[in-house]
């Protein structure tokens, strides 16, 4: 067993983004007085396994669909080409996958019953959508909307949870930028993979608006995060100290403009995936440093 081929099959590079947008419903706990290492690492765990168990189950149906053979890879898109390299067997692959998502449950289900059973919807609505992600969700226009609520939205609101036992709104708010950030992710992604994704059935957002619309409507999710921070530092649903956020914007102002240009253009729309890339880590790690600090300013 070749534990490389493996590694890269998980898509490790995307991964990073998941202890991030984690990390903001720690910091949203950790504010009010709400922190438990134990349950921080085993909560990552969790969401780190539900992640890869995602990428993995994607690139296995793109492979049996026939999309991943059609695709121009780029390192941003297009799968992790190891299926189609014949590097792995497909059904271990699938295993692999499944195995992640029932470790990654297995730990929600400890959390659900160590800090509430208000957890259990959480965590079932995330298990079924990771599952059928790929084979039907993404075939009915919502791919980019899951994608948004599960990497993004729920798992800043669940690490709340599993610090405190509750839902709150000072957990829904700042876990609305996570949100929004995994929605943009998908999005732009997408424009790479058009033809291939409307070739073999998937639907998405791109496909209804075109590409230059498509990238508009990126440059306005892109925008709608600083817009959200603002809003919400006007009503007090988040501290002054989040305008650290606004440290990223010169990088994504590159990523907006960089797909307005050069939508149909793979190549030339490489640096603008990069720079999306670059902007939502950094948004997202902005957006817990943010919340961190309003503890000493």
């Amino acid at each position: 067993m070749d534990l490389k081929i493996w590694f890269k099959e998980t898509r490790p590079s995307f991964l990073l983004l998941t202890p991030l947008n984690y990390s903001v419903g720690l910091a949203a706990a950790y504010i009010e007085g709400s922190f438990n290492v134990f349950h921080s690492i085993l909560g990552l765990v969790g969401v780190l396994l539900a992640h890869i168990s995602i990428n993995v189950i994607n690139d296995y149906f793109d492979y049996e669909s026939g999309l991943d053979l059609k695709t121009t890879r780029t390192p941003f898109s297009g799968g992790s080409g190891i299926l189609p390299a014949g590097d792995l067997n497909p059904r271990s692959v699938y295993h692999f996958a499944l195995a992640c998502l029932i470790l990654g449950g297995a730990i929600g289900v400890y959390f659900a019953y160590a800090m509430g059973w208000m957890l259990l919807p959480l965590i079932l609505f995330a298990a079924f959508t990771i599952y059928f992600y790929t084979p039907f969700l993404s075939r009915w226009y919502v791919g980019e909307l899951f994608t948004g609520i599960n990497f993004g939205f729920l798992m800043a609101v669940g690490a709340y949870f599993i610090m405190t036992g509750r839902y709150s709104i000072s957990a829904f708010v700042p876990a609305v930028i996570p949100g929004i950030l995994g929605a943009a992710l998908l999005l732009i992604n997408e424009f790479p993979d058009l033809e291939p994704d409307r070739e073999t059935g998937r639907r998405n957002i791109v496909m209804v608006l075109g590409l230059e619309r498509a990238s508009k409507v990126y440059a306005g999710l892109v925008a709608s995060t600083y817009a959200w921070v603002l809003i919400c530092i006007a009503f007090r649903l988040l501290p002054w100290t989040t305008l650290v956020t606004f440290l990223t914007l010169p990088t994504a102002l590159k990523a907006a403009r960089g797909a307005i240009a050069n939508h149909s253009d793979i190549e030339k729309l490489i640096p603008a995936l990069g720079a999306n890339i670059q902007w939502i880590l950094s948004m997202a790690l902005l957006t817990s440093i943010g919340l961190l600090l309003s503890t000493f300013l």
